[in-house]
């Protein structure tokens, strides 16, 4: 049995903001009591430092499996 095909590169992207809008959101408002007079490149850049790994190796890869594992169950027809 071969696993599903990989996802679109329109599922992917959404599946991309599923993570990294709630990052940055729970991010902003963790940083804000801290970053709040701080210019706000400097503040992106704290903030992406932290997102963007946390994204790219935790948090997508995991919504890729989740997907995947719903794809297969779709694609043999126990989802409904």
């Amino acid at each position: 049995m071969t696993g599903a095909p990989p996802p679109s590169i329109h599922i992917r992207a959404l599946l991309t903001w599923c993570a990294i809008f709630p990052l940055v959101t729970l991010g902003s408002l963790a940083l804000e009591p801290f970053a709040g007079g701080w210019h706000p490149v400097l503040r992106t850049f704290v903030l992406t430092l932290v997102v963007v790994p946390l994204a790219v190796y935790v948090v997508v890869p995991q919504l890729l499996r989740l997907h995947g594992a719903w794809a297969q169950r779709r694609a043999r027809g126990d989802a409904g």
